[in-house]
C-alpha cells in the first residue's frame, strides 16, 4: 500500500488530477466511468464544485432541449429536477432526509444513531418533499437564465459541502464522508472551486451586462447560503457527517434557486 501511494505521489500532476476527477465523477454522479480509468478518491472533494458545474450544465442543456419542444414550464421544471436526482443517484437527497430524521430526535445522544438508520422517517420524507417543491417551483418561476442558474446552484451547493468538510469536526469514525475529512484540511482547497464559481458570475455579466444583479446574487447569495447552511448543521449537531454534507448540498441548491428567482 505504501509503495502504491509513493508511485501515485510521483505520477505527473495532471495525471493525478485526472484520476481525482474520474473518482469524483464516479462518486458524486451516476455517469458511467470506464473501468480502465485510474480512480484516486482521496482529495476528490476539492473537485466537487467542478462536478456541480458539470451537472448544472447538463441540466441546462436538458432544460433548453425541452424548451425547444414547447414543454410547459412546470412540466419542464419537474423533469429537470427528476433528472437532477437521477444524475446524482439521490446521494445528497438521501443525506438531507437522514439529517432531518436525526434532527427530529429530541435526545442529542441518539441523533447520529437515527441518522445511520437506513429507514426513512416522517421528517425525512417531509424534508425531501420540501426540497423538491422548492426546486421545482423556483425553476418554474424563472423566465430566463435557467442554465446558468442551474450551474450556480449545483456548484455553490458542493462548494458549501467543501466548506463544511474543512471547517467542522467529523462525528463518525467511518462512513462515506470520512475519506473527505481525512484528505481535505487546508482552506486553500476552497480556492479552485471559488474561482470557478466567480468566473461563472463574471461570464454572465460579460454576456449580458444588465444581468449584473443576478450575477451578484449568484456570488454573494451563493457564498452566504453555502457557508451559513453548513454552520447551522454544525450548531445543531456539533459537527458533520456524510449525511449532513449531503444536506448542505441540497438545501444550498434549493435556497439559492429561490433567492435567484426573487432577483
Amino acid at each position: 500500500m505504501n509503495h502504491r501511494r509513493l508511485e501515485q505521489s510521483k505520477s505527473p500532476f495532471w495525471q493525478r488530477q485526472g484520476a481525482a476527477l474520474a473518482a469524483a465523477i464516479a462518486f458524486y454522479t451516476c455517469l458511467p466511468v470506464p473501468t480502465s480509468w485510474t480512480l484516486a478518491f482521496r482529495g476528490m472533494a476539492r473537485l466537487a464544485p467542478l462536478i456541480g458545474l458539470m451537472i448544472g450544465g447538463m441540466l441546462g442543456l436538458l432544460d433548453f432541449g425541452l424548451q425547444q419542444l414547447r414543454m410547459p414550464d412546470l412540466t419542464r421544471s419537474a423533469l429537470v429536477v427528476v433528472a437532477w436526482i437521477a444524475l446524482t443517484g439521490g446521494l445528497h437527497l438521501d443525506g438531507a432526509m437522514d439529517t432531518a430524521d436525526g434532527l427530529a430526535v429530541q435526545d442529542p445522544e441518539r441523533r447520529l444513531e437515527v441518522m445511520s438508520d437506513s429507514l426513512t422517517g416522517a421528517f425525512g420524507a417531509m424534508a425531501a418533499i420540501a426540497v423538491l417543491l422548492l426546486k421545482t417551483t423556483a425553476l418554474c418561476d424563472l423566465e430566463s437564465y435557467r442554465p446558468v442558474v442551474l450551474m450556480a446552484a449545483a456548484g455553490w451547493g458542493r462548494w458549501g459541502q467543501l466548506v463544511a468538510i474543512i471547517s467542522y469536526p467529523y462525528l463518525k469514525a467511518e462512513g462515506k464522508g470520512a475519506i473527505h475529512k481525512e484528505s481535505i484540511h487546508s482552506p486553500n482547497d476552497l480556492l479552485p472551486g471559488l474561482v470557478l464559481l466567480l468566473a461563472l458570475s463574471a461570464l454572465q455579466i460579460f454576456l449580458e451586462r444588465r444581468s449584473w444583479i443576478l450575477a451578484a446574487g449568484m456570488t454573494f447569495g451563493g457564498g452566504a447560503i453555502a457557508v451559513l447552511t453548513g454552520a447551522w448543521f454544525n450548531h445543531k449537531l456539533g459537527g458533520h457527517t456524510g449525511d449532513t454534507y449531503g444536506a448542505v448540498v441540497e438545501w444550498t441548491e434549493a435556497l439559492l434557486l429561490c433567492l435567484l428567482t426573487g432577483l
